[in-house]
């Protein structure tokens, strides 16, 4: 594979384990509502400029306004909600190691989805790990360390398990561009959203510059092109490859947590982490097939 397609899988996904530290640089001056409304609308906003500038907007297929409405709130609205309301109580690098079980709710609520892929063996062992994983991240909450609320890191898995149900409604659009889905999602994700965050925190003021910039990066950036870019590579490394970046997620939210907001992650959370990791090579399943195929045939 091309060293450029790496280097843009490992873009995305720095990038969006960034979006979790411009949470709390918003949380300084925004309500967690408004940074809702902020992305998805950025988000939306960006998406329609590229479609327009590459003459390939459009409007929805008939007949898919229920299940874009529904894709819509599991894939944006909630979860991108989710984080900003419960990083009022966590860390930025306890949400980005939280993020990283998407893979294994996407594996939990297909096995259990009309007509979804049955979890195999390995799978299972995945789920069970990740679940192990959470239990060690959390775990220094109940003794009163790690700067989270117990409550709320399990509150915010509520995000994760959207990003799985949205994943099997994503089924049913399969014959709309990719982009064009994104932008109209986000529309409706805007729509949902915007009169919930105009009702509990009124029309933002924004003095700082910082706010500005952060908003903007986390909107055009890292929503926007990076599901732009993520479309242009699936078709080019395939699926399972772009899906790497799950892996990448946790570690730039951990980084810029502890090495620049001074956030505090305990021995046993970094064991937790690695258990979360141990889960989602157990789903990927390519290093384990790897392994496999280098023993020696007896």
């Amino acid at each position: 594979m091309r060293t450029g397609y790496w280097i843009a899988i490992f873009a995305l996904g720095m990038g969006w384990g960034a979006s979790f530290f411009l949470n709390e640089i918003l949380l300084r001056e925004l309500g967690p509502m408004m940074i809702a409304l902020g992305r998805v609308g950025l988000g939306a906003l960006g998406c329609w400029l590229w479609l327009f500038a590459a003459g390939r907007a459009g409007g929805m297929p008939r007949g898919t306004l229920r299940v874009l409405i529904l894709f819509a709130l599991a894939q944006y609205a909630i979860p991108l909600t989710v984080f900003p309301v419960m990083q009022q109580h966590i860390t930025s690098s306890a949400a980005g190691i939280i993020n990283a079980m998407t893979p294994i709710m996407v594996v939990l609520v297909s096995h259990f989805w009309p007509g979804g892929e049955r979890a195999t063996p390995l799978r299972v062992l995945g789920v069970i790990l990740g679940f192990a994983g959470i239990v060690l991240l959390v775990s220094p909450a109940f003794r009163g360390q790690g700067g989270s609320a117990p409550w709320a890191l399990l509150a915010t898995m509520v995000a994760p398990l959207c990003y799985g149900f949205a994943l099997n409604i994503l089924r049913r659009l399969d014959a709309m561009d990719r982009t064009l889905l994104t932008a109209w999602s986000l529309t409706l994700g805007t729509v949902a959203v915007a009169p919930v965050a105009l009702a509990m925190e009124g029309v933002p003021r924004i003095a700082r510059a910082e706010t500005w910039a952060a908003l903007l990066v986390i909107g055009f950036v890292l929503t926007s092109a990076a599901f732009i870019l993520l479309f242009w590579l699936i078709p080019r490394v395939g699926g399972t490859v772009a899906s790497t970046v799950t892996f990448l997620t946790p570690v730039s939210a951990v980084l810029l947590g502890v090495l620049v907001l001074d956030e505090l992650l305990a021995p046993v959370q970094l064991l937790g982490m690695a258990v979360i990791f141990a889960g989602l090579v157990a789903i990927d399943g390519r290093l384990l097939r790897w392994l496999g195929d280098r023993q020696p045939n007896g």
